[in-house]
């Protein structure tokens, strides 16, 4: 077989199937929001003198607390935060192919516990065997999005890198928004138990692609002559090597972790919100809260391309943080359509993965780029872990509370959240002062950068030269 791998057919090849690695277990992460109120529903059933069920019935519910609801997040969270770290300097040293497949593996393994526990309501192994499922899909996701993103950056590096971020963005969401306009009716017209089951076939889906990419991504090295070069770099990686991380990294990580303190955990608990303050029923609820994933869906890739152009990756940290704060204002004191909101909160959350991802890439090289994401991703997991536990304490159990009671716990989670922005917006103010002083590499635009590039020497035909030299101007 002879391709030539240095054409955009080639790169953008690899980034097909390198989107749809995630594309099934986005599905399956949020498929417990849709699901929220049958879980926690009482399966129980009350008959009728007549032997009819009543209205409260539910056959398929599972009987979980508001608490074992939240751990379901909140296990996946930690997971990801202990293991990511681990899984992203492995990744460094054997390669995108061996992480690629193995992590996919996980995924569909994990799913297929969660929805195994389901079968086994009512028991003691009910909620250990999801919690189970839970951690370990946790370790597979993770992990494969730093997978993922490694891929992305040697074949994007110095051209179409925020775009290529954005289309991996979009293509997860793409499994998030079907989930939450897909799963309830599924769960409508086949139980609750048979649509997990239709998760575990849709992770298959990254299993395939984990397999296709890694071959075009080990082909595509060879070709390329970077074979040797890679390797050698990841023999000489040590765990220490962290130490030599700038500072505008460690601001990165931060600035992520607080953004997406305030997003997952809404969007985690988002249906049951609407479904009580605004009274929906369970399907528009989910509508409405998977608003958030439908705008990235569609706008992420565009956004992507725009800020290849122009770059201003630290000034957009800024904006989108404070732009944020009006969302759970409203959410928290206003009776505005909650569709605004997630709408709005949409936008930010797009604009802000686009900006604030591939900012990582630019400021570390490429041999460490897998460890830097692992302690990204691991800081991001521990904050939504954290944020998901409290969020379930302060919810509480609802069921026996007047519905003032019930409003008054859910401002106080929109509070919680604010309060996340509101450190988002210190920490990326604190990046932009970093950055100005160290020549302001992540606000440059394509063209700055590349003149930027050119007075160092560098070559764009060079993708390692390429990725050394910006490293250089980051530190």
């Amino acid at each position: 077989m002879c391709v030539d791998v240095e054409k955009p057919s080639y790169r953008f090849s690899v980034l097909f199937f390198n989107c749809l690695l995630t594309f099934g277990s986005y599905y399956c992460f949020d498929m417990p929001s849709v699901l929220q109120d049958k879980m926690e529903k009482d399966y129980h059933c009350n008959n009728t003198e007549k032997g009819t069920k009543n209205e409260t019935c539910c056959e398929d519910c599972l009987g979980m607390s508001p608490s074992q609801y939240n751990m379901l997040y909140a296990v996946y969270s930690w997971t990801n935060a202990v293991v990511v770290i681990a899984a992203g300097f492995l990744i460094d040293k054997f390669g995108n192919r061996l992480g690629a497949i193995f992590f996919s593996s996980l995924c569909v393994l994990g799913s297929c516990l969660f929805a195994t526990g389901a079968m086994y309501r009512g028991t003691d192994y009910m909620l250990p065997l999801m919690l189970l499922g839970r951690l370990v899909f946790g370790a597979g996701n993770g992990s494969l999005t730093i997978v993922q993103n490694r891929i992305t950056t040697f074949w994007f590096i110095g051209k179409e890198l925020a775009m290529a971020f954005g289309f991996t963005l979009a293509f997860s969401r793409l499994g998030s928004v079907l989930n939450f306009f897909l799963t309830g009716h599924l769960s409508d017209l086949v139980g609750m138990r048979t649509t997990l089951w239709i998760g575990v076939g849709l992770c298959g889906i990254g299993f395939i692609s984990s397999i296709i990419v890694g071959f075009l991504d080990t082909y595509g090295f060879k070709k390329l002559g970077m074979s040797d070069v890679i390797s050698t770099q990841s023999k000489n990686l040590r765990v220490s090597d962290v130490k030599y991380f700038p500072m505008s990294y460690w601001l990165i990580i931060v600035t992520i972790m607080f953004f997406y303190n305030g997003v997952f955990p809404f969007v985690a608990d988002a249906s049951k919100f609407i479904r009580d303050k605004y009274h929906y029923d369970d399907n528009t609820a989910a509508y409405f809260a998977g608003a958030v994933y439908d705008v990235s869906l569609l706008t992420s890739p565009f956004l992507g391309g725009l800020i290849d152009i122009f770059g201003k990756r630290g000034i957009l940290c800024i904006v989108c943080s404070i732009l944020t704060i009006p969302v759970f204002g409203l959410l928290a004191f206003s009776q505005a359509h909650p569709l605004i909101s997630t709408l709005w909160l949409g936008v930010t959350y797009s604009v802000a993965a686009a900006a604030m991802w591939p900012s990582i890439s630019i400021v570390v090289n490429q041999a460490s780029t897998g460890t830097a994401m692992g302690i990204a991703t691991s800081l991001q997991m521990i904050g939504i872990g954290c944020s998901n536990l409290i969020v379930g304490e302060i919810l509480g159990k609802t069921d026996d509370l007047p519905q003032s009671d019930i409003l008054l716990r859910w401002k106080y989670v929109m509070i919680y959240l604010l309060a996340n922005v509101l450190c988002c917006v210190a920490t990326s103010i604190a990046l932009n002062y970093n950055d100005m002083k160290k020549g302001g590499i992540l606000n440059l635009s394509r063209k700055e950068t590349k003149e930027k590039l050119e007075n160092q020497g560098a070559s764009n035909s060079d993708k390692d030269a390429l990725v050394e030299s910006m490293h250089g101007i980051a530190d």
